[in-house]
C-alpha cells in the first residue's frame, strides 16, 4: 500500500512528518494524512517522493516490488 511505503521510506531515512513536509512545501498535517492514507497523493507530490527517494512511482503506488529506476542499481 502507497501510504505504508511513504512511511517506511521516512522511516528509514530518519525523518520526520515535519520534516517531510518541509522537503515537499506542505505542512506537516497535510504529510499527515497522505501517510494515513486520509488525503490522496497529488501527481506532483508523488514525483517529488519518488525522486527524493530515488524510486520508481510505481514502487511508490505499490504496482512493483522494484525500487530503482530500471538499469539502475543500489546497495540496500
Amino acid at each position: 500500500m502507497l501510504y505504508r511505503r511513504i512511511r517506511d521510506l521516512r522511516e528509514d531515512h530518519d525523518l520526520t512528518q515535519t520534516q517531510m513536509g518541509k522537503i515537499l512545501s506542505c505542512s506537516q498535517r497535510v504529510y499527515s494524512n497522505y501517510e494515513r492514507g486520509e488525503l490522496d497523493i497529488p501527481t506532483e507530490i508523488l514525483c517529488k517522493l519518488a525522486r527524493y527517494y530515488g524510486v520508481t512511482t510505481d514502487y511508490l503506488l505499490n504496482l512493483s516490488d522494484v525500487m530503482w529506476p530500471y538499469g539502475e542499481e543500489k546497495d540496500p
